[in-house]
């Protein structure tokens, strides 16, 4: 509640306000934990579970070496998304062929690690198989859930987390200071009246209005947050007024789970009639959303849901079409939303910082505008367009089906952006909105039990829902293409994390799009746009997934068809699916053909090549490149792909030992990539680049292009590019004569493989690389010393391990530790006891565990934990055991 809400990373949530003691609570999850594998914390909303089951999961990580991971499941509403939510929280890139949880399992089978996985209730039966796969196919992996329900495992052992402790207000208030309950209403009272505290006059009426509240947490900060207009009194007064309407008679009458129905229905009450229209559209968000996306989905109807086609064809009002990819049937953008040349938004319309002025595309009769710069879009004030027509200028499309309105929310031309802007304030302000940082800027959030409210006030209303979804639908399309357009440029890294922060939405649109009728062929085109980000940002199992249930579901012969076969043939490569992969390619060239499409075409003979020099056919691949090369880019092809032609070019010319040819390929595509600022494609030419150089035995030039590769790579997640040039770098080491190097960089990259496919995709040509660096390395060291070497690389963190590649003086002090430091000259040794410990830790021991061998209380043996930490300079128990490792 306005800022308490964790954080949505994968790591444990930072948390923005204090914590209401719990301590019963926190000790009995800590001992559960210690004796059973899955636990599930059980309440009601608004009790507190997920900040609980964060504060456990704090508590107890120093006992999990791979980490404690924070599982997010309120934005996801598709059980066949549970097992890829929680890959992408520890950081996995399955590509194999095996189902994903089936996969996920195998990734994490000798890994001891904690899951924390967030609001179950809604997809219980999707969490009990993945718990029941977890429990049963590994053995150090714990679960820590949190739901309204048990999910109904044998296995599972339940504590049920209990609103506040409330003192009675009638009776002796002297100790009323320490109840949780007070605590946290004088707490979140004083955030807006600052000075406000507990006192003898108080203390009965703010005991009776917890009392009411039934102390659930929730309610009472919502509660709370009116202190800034009201006093405790009032307070209470009004309360029992709203309880009274609810219940017809006495407010002692209101279920628990009513209370809070009751809590929030008052806060929907006291909002402004803008404020409440706004909550409500914003209940279609599943996730974090900026202001923008607020103002798209909730603002004046957009033109794109004025305008659009019966069967979902046509773009989007206001932004022209991707690279190669224009309206179909030739639509174009209704003149009412063009501006007249050289226009710029309306006085005070909002522009993201370093965005460039507005540049302009002609169409007939006008211009359209497009935003330029760095992935970002340009808001324009609604209030700035003229009504829409009936139709598309062209005559195509189908007269502006109105929204319907309700005296309860204002149809969408009711609100201006402003007005959005405004809502969105007041409802941080009331703490419905949770505001927090992200990428790009401020985000917003509501929690679960609010969006669920919000929806039902949307849903009063007939059409508002599909509507309001609708928007946020094309506002999702809208961006993609607009990301699409910029990726191969500056600004990569940005645009890949806006992507992953827009990901719960980008799901909600691509689900409306596939369950709606009509709406199948928009889905399409959304994942078939969403391309570079499936295959580029480590998430192409879930672009599979939906492109598989877009093409079913569109099957008619479009463009859009032809992209999303070839794309999908793309992942389906990636996952080692050759045969899948070359049909899908295979049709998407066939129909591009046929539509006389040459740029879809060209995509998808892009994808034939790969499956060839991946397939290990390196003459095919060549063959297949050197043509695509020397036909050069075809009009509206993606320079991305265009890049990628020339790599594996090079990639099959370097393999095949024609290093100087390999040479002038990468420089040429240098070239293209250095004048338009890209970084993804660059970093794959550094690769090649670095592999033309090792065949030519120059390891100076070899070794600087691969580092500079993998910081290009580190800075877009590219997972796999880190992944292959980690064994680059590893085979140069062992070339040069490093072999400690190299070691040491196998290790590492293992360890990213085991992320992805252990196998390496079952490439001859991947596996032969890496066990020639093995052999060597093996050969100068030892086989003790190498394994010993391996085993530091594997245990480095990601971040560490490349500080130590690339060299930077302020890389992460785990880093530094990878060479073990001469910690028995240091001024502050090891004690005898925390000697005990760290070998304990190394052996693999949890606290309790360690506590049990040495005779000593669990709380000592943490103790001993964190100074050996301290001491050493380590954050993790992993670099301990990596630390003892060496000095044996």
């Amino acid at each position: 509640m306005g800022g308490s809400a964790p954080r949505r990373d994968h790591h444990l949530p930072a948390e923005t306000t204090s914590f209401v003691d719990r301590r019963g609570e926190l000790t009995q999850g800590r001992e559960l934990l210690a004796r059973a594998r899955l636990v599930t914390l059980t309440g009601p909303g608004g009790v507190g579970k997920t900040r609980l089951a964060a504060r456990i999961a704090a508590r107890v990580q120093r006992a999990f070496p791979d980490g404690v991971r924070f599982v997010h499941l309120s934005g996801v509403h598709d059980p066949a998304l549970v097992p890829l939510a929680v890959a992408d929280a520890l950081g996995l890139h399955d590509r194999s062929a095996q189902p994903p949880l089936d996969a996920l399992v195998e990734q994490v089978r000798d890994r001891r690690l904690l899951l924390v996985v967030d609001n179950c209730e809604h997809l219980a039966g999707a969490c009990a198989r993945l718990a029941a796969a977890l429990l049963r196919g590994t053995e150090g992996v714990r679960i820590l859930a949190t739901s309204r329900h048990r999910l109904g495992l044998t296995e599972e052992h339940l504590m049920e987390v209990r609103p506040l402790p409330v003192p009675n207000p009638d009776g002796d208030l002297s100790a009323a200071p320490g109840y949780p309950a007070l605590t946290l209403f004088a707490d979140r009272a004083a955030a807006v009246v600052p000075g406000f505290r507990l006192t003898p006059a108080n203390r009965a009426s703010v005991a009776r209005l917890c009392h009411r509240l039934d102390g659930l947490p929730l309610a009472i900060e919502l509660a709370a947050v009116r202190m800034r207009v009201l006093d405790v009194d009032q307070l209470l007064d009004r309360l029992d007024d709203r309880y009274r309407f609810l219940t017809t008679g006495s407010p002692a009458a209101l279920p628990r789970h009513q209370t809070l129905r009751a809590a929030v229905a008052w806060s929907h009450d006291l909002c402004t009639l803008p404020e409440q229209t706004v909550w409500a559209r914003l209940s279609v968000l599943a996730g974090s959303f900026d202001l923008e996306t607020a103002e798209a989905v909730c603002a004046g109807a957009t033109a794109s849901e004025s305008s659009r086609h019966p069967d979902g064809a046509g773009c989007p009002v206001g932004v022209p079409p991707a690279d190669g990819l224009p309206c179909r049937d030739g639509a174009r953008p209704p003149e009412s939303t063009r501006r007249p040349v050289g226009a710029q938004p309306a006085e005070g319309a909002p522009r993201p910082e370093g965005a460039r002025p507005l540049e302009s595309t002609r169409c007939p009769e006008g211009v359209v505008p497009v935003p330029q710069g760095r992935g970002q879009l340009v808001a324009l004030r609604r209030a700035a367009v003229p009504a829409l027509p009936d139709r598309c200028p062209d005559g195509s499309g189908t007269p502006a089906r109105p929204v319907a309105s309700s005296p309860g929310l204002p149809g969408p031309t009711g609100l201006r952006r402003d007005d959005v802007l405004e809502a969105v304030a007041g409802l941080v302000d009331k703490s419905v909105l949770c505001r927090e940082t992200g990428p790009g800027g401020v985000r917003y959030r509501l929690l679960d039990t609010l969006r669920q409210y919000g929806l039902e006030q949307l849903r009063r209303d007939a059409g508002q829902e599909e509507a309001a979804r609708r928007r946020q639908r094309d506002w999702m399309a809208r961006r993609a293409e607009q990301y699409e357009r910029g990726w191969f440029g500056p600004g990569q890294p940005e645009t890949a994390a806006l992507l992953r922060a827009d990901r719960d939405n980008l799901r909600a649109a691509l689900d409306f799009s596939l369950t709606a009728p009509g709406e199948a062929l928009a889905g399409l085109r959304l994942a078939g746009t969403l391309w570079f980000h499936w295959h580029a940002c480590g998430a192409s199992r879930e672009g599979l997934y939906w492109l598989d249930r877009a093409l079913a579901a569109a099957p008619g012969p479009t463009r859009e068809r032809a992209r999303g076969l070839w794309v999908a043939g793309l992942l389906a490569a990636a996952t080692r699916d050759f045969p899948r992969g070359r049909r899908h390619a295979a049709d998407a060239l066939a129909l591009a053909q046929a539509l006389g499409d040459t740029a879809e075409a060209a995509h998808a003979e892009y994808v034939i090549g790969v499956i060839r020099l991946f397939g290990d056919d390196l003459p095919g691949a060549l063959r297949h490149f050197e043509a695509t090369v020397a036909r050069g880019p075809v009009p509206g092809q993606h320079l991305s792909l265009v890049g990628l032609d020339q790599v594996e070019l090079a990639c099959a010319l370097g393999f095949l030992g024609e290093a100087e040819r390999a040479v002038e390929v990468c420089e040429q595509a240098l070239r293209l990539c250095e004048r338009h600022g890209e970084q993804w494609v660059r970093s794959y030419v550094l690769r090649m680049l670095a592999l033309a150089h090792t065949v030519l035995g120059d390891w100076p030039r070899a070794q600087r292009h691969a580092r500079e590769a993998l910081r290009l790579k580190l800075a877009v997640h590219d997972v796999i590019g880190i992944a292959l040039t980690l064994d680059l770098l590893a085979s140069i080491a062992a070339r040069r004569g490093a072999p400690e190097d190299a070691a040491l960089l196998l290790g590492g990259a293992d360890r990213v493989w085991a992320d992805i496919d252990t196998g390496r995709w079952g490439s001859h040509t991947l596996d032969s690389v890496r066990r020639d660096s093995e052999e060597r390395a093996v050969l100068a060291l030892g086989r003790e010393v190498f394994e010993r070497t391996h085993r530091r690389g594997g245990a480095l963190g990601l971040r560490e391990l490349a500080g130590h590649v690339l060299q930077e003086p302020g890389r992460p002090p785990g880093a530094e530790a990878a060479d073990p430091p001469p910690h028995e000259d240091t001024a502050v040794p090891l004690t005898r006891r925390e000697t005990e410990v760290a070998r304990l830790v190394a052996e693999g021991l949890a606290n309790q565990q360690i506590a049990d061998r040495l005779v000593i209380a669990r709380r000592t043996a943490e103790g001993h934990v964190e100074r050996i930490l301290g001491k050493l300079g380590f954050s993790n128990r992993s670099q301990i055991a990596a630390w003892m490792t060496a000095q044996r």
